[in-house]
């Protein structure tokens, strides 16, 4: 017993030690991006908490919002090989992929080559991924979930890490393609962009429309970044937080026992919510300069986590009901 606790108290010190080193790693990421980012403090922090947590993170708003800018900034500042896709309705999956083509040898022998697809980045950005039709959306479900992809029967593997951060129209937009429901369960989290407050748009006219614009500098490595992501893991989660998770997310499922979600939630959050809570929660509280997560963790993640997971019964949609009201309401019942 002696041996296993010194080990413990070992581990637990190593952990601390290693937390506290990062949180000046994420003081400083979160400083860059705001000199770059004005406002918008939520929308940061999330897209951050999803890159910590090794994911990928779905971009939603109207154009104007910085959306590009951010990606574009995350990017520089966390040390990241970018690029970027533009979709549009006649991308084809091989515009992402990439393609084999023919090549013509010494001797006149010939042999196929395999070109890589901008998807050979370690921070994607899809920009207007719902512009493009559904063949070229699946595109990235294997990368994405798998972390390579597979051309003419051979397996390339992307590099590490790896992330996609997509935007999105809103759907009411003409010219745009509904994500299906398994492509959206691999985003890790939606991130609604809202229009900035007066104060951060003052300081956009102000800073952006000048001679000099502010740039962001790289902070960290892909490898320190790999390094945190490996800590967020690692960090201790309470056992009334693994509680809170396993009941918001079955209470958001139809036929577990609950009268308004069997009213109002057509489908509901499978497993992979409840992993992306316990991920995130552990981020969030890193980024927050705590080294564990609390239910607050929980409460704060439940929408962005949950609501491209879930649909709405037709008559819940007649009543003008939305998902982020339903998740409000389960939220609520965490008290």
């Amino acid at each position: 017993m002696s041996v296993h606790a010194t080990t413990e108290t070992v581990d637990e010190a190593a952990i601390v030690a290693q937390a506290e080193t990062a949180l000046g790693d994420i003081a400083n990421i979160k400083s860059e991006i705001g000199n770059v980012i004005f406002g918008q403090e939520d929308v940061i922090q999330n897209a951050i908490v999803a890159i910590l947590s090794g994911g990928h993170a779905l971009l939603v708003g109207v154009p104007g919002l910085a959306k590009t800018k951010l990606v574009d900034t995350l990017g520089t500042v966390l040390g990241l090989d970018s690029g970027r896709i533009q979709f549009t309705p006649d991308l084809m999956p091989a515009d992402i992929l990439g393609s084999e083509v023919l090549e013509e040898g010494e001797g006149g022998k010939r042999h196929f080559r395999f070109v890589k697809g901008p998807i050979f980045t370690q921070l994607l950005m899809a920009d207007e991924i719902n512009r493009a039709s559904p063949r070229t959306q699946s595109a990235l479900l294997q990368a994405m979930q798998e972390y390579h992809v597979t051309v003419a029967g051979q397996h390339y593997d992307l590099p590490a890490p790896f992330h996609v951060l997509a935007t999105q129209n809103p759907l009411e937009q003409e010219g745009t393609y509904p994500l299906p429901e398994a492509q959206l369960d691999r985003f890790l989290m939606q991130i609604d962009i809202t229009y900035p407050e007066v104060e951060a748009e003052r300081r956009i006219l102000i800073d952006t429309t000048g001679i000099d614009a502010a740039v962001a500098n790289p902070v960290v490595t892909a490898q320190r970044l790999q390094e945190l992501q490996t800590l967020v893991r690692r960090m201790p989660v309470p056992e009334s937080v693994v509680e809170a998770i396993l009941r918001l997310v079955r209470s958001a499922r139809p036929g577990t026992g609950t009268d308004a979600t069997d009213r109002h939630v057509a489908w509901g959050p499978g497993p992979r919510a409840s992993q992306s809570l316990m991920l995130c929660a552990r981020a969030r509280a890193l980024y927050e300069g705590r080294f564990a997560p609390s239910v607050d963790d929980v409460r704060a993640l439940a929408e962005p986590i949950l609501q491209h997971r879930m649909a709405l019964t037709f008559a819940a949609r007649a009543e003008g009901m939305s998902v982020g009201t339903v998740i409000a309401g389960l939220v609520d019942a965490l008290e």
